[in-house]
């Protein structure tokens, strides 16, 4: 496992970071700890894929109805005889 040393803490930081961890039952190692693993993961974690973000665009236009053509029959993979 890995530490890291925070310098130059604000005191009031630093006092609300303790009556923090005080109220969650914790030490204020581990409430650092908790703060820091819950940050990371909601930036890791995408609210929302590609496709959502797109549709939810033309959703207040009513949406986007597209023409598609027809499938082609796919052509016959070439022979190495």
């Amino acid at each position: 496992m890995a530490s890291i040393t925070i310098r130059n803490l604000e005191d009031d930081v630093k006092t609300r970071l303790r009556r923090r961890a005080a109220g969650h039952g914790r030490s204020m190692e581990e409430e650092v700890r908790v703060i820091l693993a819950e940050a990371v993961e909601r930036e890791a974690a995408p609210t929302r894929g590609l496709g959502t973000a797109i549709h939810e665009l033309f959703v207040p236009i009513g949406g986007a109805e597209l023409d598609l053509p027809p499938r082609e029959r796919t052509r016959e993979p070439p022979r190495f005889d």
